[in-house]
């Protein structure tokens, strides 16, 4: 095998994935696509418009040569804490490819919660949407460790800001399918979160015998999460699945209801819904009293439980 690619083979059960001595996921999950001519197709939308395969890879290039720029070098921390939108991919995606560790953190949490992660990771840079400010800010002010770089996705001196005047073509950097590729943190259950490392590896892995082989998405399908991208679910379920298979996936940044969620469902006609089973409960009291058109979805996904098969 050539470096950088992996060998898929589905004429087996399960598929066999077999992984390049130098591997960078980055590659199949972003380049590859417009070597498969899908520069034109929409990868991502929402009510900031669409954007192609095309204008997801070179935003994703700009991002990571942004970040290089800064000094940021590998195998340094990226603290993220965006909100969902195409800035989440540009960033996860960038730093990936430049050979950098981003760590989606959860946005709902508190200063004192991001303090103690920003001192746990050691990070290098943080990188936050404005909407977060009110808590981002007395945790960096809290932290011992600083980090060298802290910039917001949008706004003067932002990451978007340095995007700008940055080259749209970045050569991925060497990493092997088991080197650390990015953090999660736990939900803290049992103490303070803990960082899980994931490998470049795990994430072909997950899609292939999950998305593929369990849920049958493939290119054609829309794929809306009522889970956030900063879960370890919604990060499957909105960004890593889609891509993989070169689908779309539709992001928002609201939060989820049932009101929300038809919304969405009627507007963007995705094929694939992912929910929780709270939310689930919740949508069918509404629907008591409301009719949405939920014809688009031909699979309802779930986490936590089964649905039943019946349930719309």
């Amino acid at each position: 095998m050539r470096a950088n690619t992996l060998r898929l083979d589905r004429s087996t059960t399960p598929a066999t994935l077999e992984f390049a001595p130098d591997f960078n996921v980055a590659v199949p999950f972003i380049d590859r696509h417009i070597e498969q001519g899908r520069a034109d197709k929409v990868a991502i939308r929402g009510d900031f418009g669409d954007i192609t395969y095309d204008a997801l890879v070179r935003q994703v290039n700009r991002c990571g040569n942004a970040l290089g720029g800064l000094g940021i070098d590998a195998p340094d921390r990226v603290l993220m804490v965006v909100k969902d939108c195409p800035e989440f991919f540009y960033l996860f995606w960038g730093a990936i490819k430049a050979g950098l560790i981003p760590v989606p953190l959860n946005t709902l949490l508190r200063a004192d919660d991001y303090a103690y992660m920003i001192e746990d990771s050691e990070c290098r840079a943080l990188v936050y949407s404005p909407e977060f400010a009110a808590e981002i800010e007395p945790a960096l002010a809290a932290a011992g460790h600083k980090p060298a770089y802290v910039h917001t996705t949008e706004g003067e001196g932002s990451i978007a800001a340095l995007m700008e005047g940055a080259k749209d073509s970045l050569d991925a950097a060497p990493a092997a399918p088991d080197d650390d590729c990015f953090w999660l943190y736990s939900s803290g259950s049992t103490g303070r979160p803990k960082g899980v490392v994931h490998s470049h590896r795990d994430i072909p892995l997950t899609c292939e015998y999950y998305a593929v082989s369990i849920l049958g998405i493939g290119e054609d399908d829309v794929n809306f999460s009522a889970a956030k991208l900063f879960f370890a679910y919604g990060l499957g379920n909105a960004m890593t699945f889609p891509l993989w298979v070169g689908g779309c996936a539709v992001l928002s940044p609201a939060r989820p209801s049932p009101d929300m969620t038809f919304e969405i469902i009627e507007t963007y006609r995705p094929t694939v819904f992912y929910g929780v089973p709270t939310l689930y409960a919740a949508q069918l009291k509404a629907m008591e009293t409301a009719t949405p058109d939920l014809g688009s979805v031909r699979c309802y996904v779930s986490a936590g439980e089964a649905l039943p098969p019946d349930l719309f």
